[in-house]
């Protein structure tokens, strides 16, 4: 049976809507400043598993609870040091940490999806903020996307894919971050399990150290070899659209789309997976080539997403 999808508007009493369908064991679609999450009451197994099966999400990928701030994030997770700095450093922000769980916490075992750690963090968008502490605990928020395929940024995204299948969509407007967030295992020694909205070179800065590398299997949301996926074939570092290619430039790169002339990397991470999903609607069969971004700053994340839309599909 099909759920009738509300649009809500970024206003108190939009908030107060939203926050009364998590409190009831609904899903609510709502902004962060990387990408939209698709929210549920962390504690409400049944809240939890509607939001797998609204995703068609593996059970085997955790989730990122969001909190409104680092008091909340205490009560869920065992602080490190580490994650103490972190935390101080980019918190409201695009950085996600994982940490060992509190049994305490009363989380969803599904939140974790199997796993000792929980990945937590604090959004910085004003509408995500005014919505977390509303309602008061805990939001499990996975991008609120069916599993695999291109993140949303705008309200409109949400709806295209997620329509008839939650109870109500926040709108904020676009993200302006528009890449998910960095996840940072830091329950031991720092290590990079997804580059993301705040680049690894200042959060290395701050560490005083480099972040390690994760090791093999799933650990964190985002980590599927075949993820953020268009419905087209996808072909990277092209300099020119070959026969049968929708070009999707950058800087001196001129495509069909571009996301962005001038090379800029903080208006491509908000562009990539708006220009994905336009590029896939205009394709009508044809293969999406992207033009090569360089692989420092921002540009780590937006390449990493690209493998991953390129990736060979299961």
């Amino acid at each position: 049976m099909p759920t009738e999808t509300h649009l809500l508007p970024a206003t108190p009493e939009g908030v107060a809507q939203a926050s009364a369908v998590l409190g009831a064991g609904g899903l609510v679609a709502f902004p962060t400043e990387t990408v939209y999450g698709l929210g549920g009451d962390a504690r409400n197994g049944r809240a939890v598993a509607r939001i797998f099966e609204a995703k068609g999400r593996p059970s085997f990928n955790p989730l990122i609870v969001h909190v409104a701030d680092v008091a909340a994030a205490r009560r869920i997770v065992r602080f490190t040091e580490a994650a103490e700095r972190l935390a101080d450093a980019f918190w409201p922000g695009p950085l996600t940490l994982v940490l060992e769980a509190r049994p305490e916490a009363g989380l969803s075992p599904l939140v974790m999806a199997g796993l000792p750690t929980v990945a937590v963090r604090v959004p910085a968008h004003p509408v995500a903020q005014a919505l977390l502490t509303a309602f008061g605990g805990p939001v499990a928020g996975p991008s609120a996307n069916p599993s695999g395929r291109v993140s949303p940024t705008r309200a409109g995204h949400v709806m295209d894919g997620l329509g008839g299948r939650i109870e109500a969509v926040l709108d904020g407007g676009a993200c302006p971050v528009g890449v998910e967030s960095t996840i940072v295992g830091a329950a031991g020694a720092p290590v990079l399990l997804r580059p993301g909205g705040l680049p690894v070179e200042v959060i290395e800065a701050c560490l005083g150290a480099p972040l390690g590398a994760a090791g093999a299997g799933i650990s964190a949301p985002g980590q599927l070899g075949s993820h953020y996926a268009p419905g087209a074939a996808v072909r990277l570092e092209a300099t020119e659209a070959r026969p049968g290619e929708l070009l999707i430039g950058f800087g001196p790169v001129a495509g069909e789309l571009t996301l962005s002339a001038t090379g800029d990397m903080v208006e491509a991470a908000a562009n990539l997976f708006h220009l994905l999903r336009e590029a896939d609607a205009r394709a009508g069969g044809r293969v999406i080539a992207v033009a090569p971004v360089p692989d420092h700053g921002l540009g780590r994340a937006i390449n990493d997403r690209l493998r991953r839309a390129a990736a060979p599909r299961g």
